[in-house]
């Protein structure tokens, strides 16, 4: 039995000294890891793409015809006008060119005096309209009452009136005969004088009061025609209806006032034969405008229509926020294609102006 034990132990491979495997394990300072392999191969990808990149573009670099950009100081900035160009006649060069819209000078929302319901409007949009053509009614129930009180208030002063008259007439013959009684005889005494006379100037006061009163009935009957008459509205002037804003059955007030109901005006008219253009002019160049200038308008909805127009004044302000300044342009070529609020843009002619 000894014998095999110790050829089994002979068989087997001695095991390594302890000591020496940690020693194996332990990093040196002095020497850092090497590159795994992954980390290896991403430089040498990186290395190959560099390559190929130069040798790429290392013609074009080299190439005599590329041509050099010029230094920074020489490039010369867009200038800030529109340049100069003529007109289709070669009239007149454009000095200036701006944009702005087509304003009308008389346009009203016309509405009514008084408060009241609307009975009827008689006007849709586009409507062509004269001045003085009704364009709404209100209910006017109470101002025929108003007015036909006025009324009866003035037959009852001119009665008073006639009465007033026939006992001053009574009183004057009472004076006139007392008086010739004391001229023929002395038959009547000093208080039947007096008493004639006192009743004789009273009825002729109360006859200037009544005539007072007279008139001031008369006053209020033309206040309450006149109140009357503002239930029927009517147009200011002549032109075009823009906008409808009121219906039959709705409240009218002529100033704000609650309830969806309640408007303040009956409609919009626009007189087509104000309309103008209006522009704003930087500031910069507004040396340039002056008033009768030439000046060519083109619609955005039509920009193949050249409109003759010339410059009806500058506004004497400036606007601080968008330094601008404010033109006037008055259109030289009427036509219905021209419409409130349109865009437009213009451009101010050099040489000559408008003396029509």
């Amino acid at each position: 039995m000894p014998d095999n034990k110790e050829r089994m132990t002979d068989n087997k491979t001695p095991l390594p000294d302890k000591n020496v495997l940690l020693q194996q394990l332990r990093l040196d300072k002095n020497h850092p890891p090497a590159p795994s392999g992954h980390f290896g191969w991403w430089l040498v990808a990186g290395a190959l793409i560099v390559g190929a990149v130069l040798w790429k573009f290392m013609p074009v670099w080299n190439s005599p015809e590329l041509p050099r950009a010029e230094p920074v100081s020489t490039v010369k900035a867009p200038p800030v006008t529109t340049p100069s160009s003529t007109t289709p006649n070669g009239s007149s060069e454009k000095i200036l060119d701006a944009s702005g819209y087509i304003t009308a000078r008389q346009m009203a929302t016309v509405s009514a005096k008084v408060m009241g319901l609307i009975v009827s409007v008689e006007v849709e949009e586009g409507m062509q309209v004269e001045q003085g053509q009704v364009l709404a009614r209100l209910d006017d129930t109470q101002a025929r009452i108003n007015l036909d009180l006025a009324k009866t208030r003035i037959n009852t002063q001119k009665a008073l009136l006639e009465g007033l008259k026939i006992d001053y007439a009574e009183a004057a013959r009472e004076l006139k005969r007392v008086q010739n009684l004391e001229h023929a005889g002395n038959f009547s005494s000093e208080s039947q004088l007096t008493r004639a006379q006192t009743s004789e100037q009273k009825f002729k006061s109360s006859i200037a009061s009544a005539e007072a009163d007279l008139a001031a009935a008369q006053l209020q009957v033309a206040l309450q025609q006149n109140h009357l008459e503002d239930h029927v509205i009517r147009a200011p002037f002549t032109g075009v209806v823009t906008a409808k804003n009121a219906q039959a059955g709705e409240l009218m007030s002529p100033s704000a006032a609650g309830g969806g109901f309640t408007r303040t005006g009956i409609c919009t008219i626009v007189d087509m034969e104000s309309l103008e253009i209006q522009v704003d002019v930087n500031e910069a160049y507004i040396n340039r405008v002056k008033a009768r200038q030439k000046v060519t308008a083109v619609l955005d909805a039509y920009p193949d229509w050249k409109i003759p127009a010339s410059v009806i004044a500058v506004i004497p302000t400036a606007d601080r926020a968008k330094a601008t300044v404010r033109v006037r342009i008055r259109i030289l070529e009427k036509n219905p294609r021209i419409l409130p609020d349109m865009g437009v843009k213009v451009s101010f002619l050099a040489g000559g102006t408008d003396h029509e």
